[in-house]
């Protein structure tokens, strides 16, 4: 799907170096079609890498995508210049009027702040109000999964003993799903998190289906019957190096951290990670834009807001 960037976005240059098909602003203008409008709400420090990676998934299948970056205006991240938060990404004043077909929210290392605790949290819910009657469809990534799961359906996150950090096995529940349409019976993703969602609490809520789960990571994918919001406990977008950076990163601050699991052959740090997780974390992203967004939103896109109030 090719994605419709600003020219000077960083991620421009290095997808088209990594052959995905990027669309110029220039390009777009000159194609008499309606693009798919998704929204990107970036919550990580790490603001550059992360929409590279979610871009990187976003590309390479047949229909246009306009993409729009958007920053709580009620934290200024700390790891990014100003400059570019300046030139590519928006806040919520500017499109609360407005309609999207699909949106993505993303993680954030705050999982052992109480959700009243995040500085964002009140901006935040006012978005995720938002986005059942302006958004067709949400996905929702690791604690904005939880974030996602708690505001909309009260389903509490819970601690962990200790980081879940590493690259697991999970097995689909629901092949039937079109969000695992050409998923293996069992396929590996990362994860990086202090807490986690009980199955049982999903599977008590009303109107929620588990997809995915792991023996060793727990509940993975998490969907409402109506497909509007989904979320996933892991991070399908991650790079191949990703998961090293934070373990070097960790060692580096002092803390007690172990090694990513199923990550680095023969748990040797020294050595370069095998990437199991690739076309799995693809192949996710392209369902649910194709199956959930592109095949279920309205041509005009103003209907979604009465689509909302149904």
């Amino acid at each position: 799907m090719p994605i419709k960037i600003p020219d000077a976005l960083p991620a421009t240059a290095i997808l088209e170096s990594e052959n995905i098909f990027v669309m110029t602003e220039y390009r777009a203008l000159h194609q008499d079609i309606r693009p798919l409008k998704v929204l990107i709400l970036n919550l990580m420090p790490t603001k550059i890498v992360t929409e590279t990676q979610i871009l990187r998934k976003l590309s390479n299948t047949p229909v246009q995508i306009q993409v729009e970056l958007l920053r709580t205006a009620s934290y200024q991240s700390q790891h990014t210049d100003e400059d570019h938060l300046a030139s590519f990404y928006t806040t919520f004043d500017q499109v609360r009027d407005r309609n999207f077909d699909g949106m993505i929210i993303t993680g954030a290392p705050v999982e052992n702040l109480e959700f009243n605790q995040v500085d964002y949290w009140p901006e935040l819910c006012e978005i995720m109000a938002w986005s059942r009657t302006h958004v067709h469809s949400t996905l929702h990534i690791c604690w904005g999964a939880q974030a996602g799961l708690y505001f909309h359906h009260g389903i509490e996150k819970r601690s962990l003993p200790r980081k879940l950090f590493g690259v697991y096995e999970h097995r689909v529940l629901k092949p039937s799903s079109p969000l695992f349409r050409g998923f293996d019976d069992v396929f590996c993703a990362p994860h990086s998190r202090y807490t986690e969602v009980w199955e049982k609490d999903i599977r008590a809520a009303p109107g929620l289906e588990l997809l995915a789960t792991s023996s060793e990571a727990g509940v993975y994918a998490v969907k409402t019957e109506d497909s509007s919001q989904f979320f996933i406990m892991g991070h399908p977008e991650y790079d191949p190096d990703t998961l090293a950076r934070e373990y070097r990163r960790d060692i580096d601050k002092g803390l007690d951290i172990a090694v990513p699991a199923h990550y680095f052959p023969e748990d040797d740090p020294a050595r370069v990670p095998v990437v199991r997780w690739r076309s799995a974390g693809q192949l996710l992203y392209t369902n649910w834009l194709n199956y959930y967004v592109y095949q279920e939103t309205p041509f005009r896109i103003e209907d979604i807001s009465k689509l909302g109030d149904l």
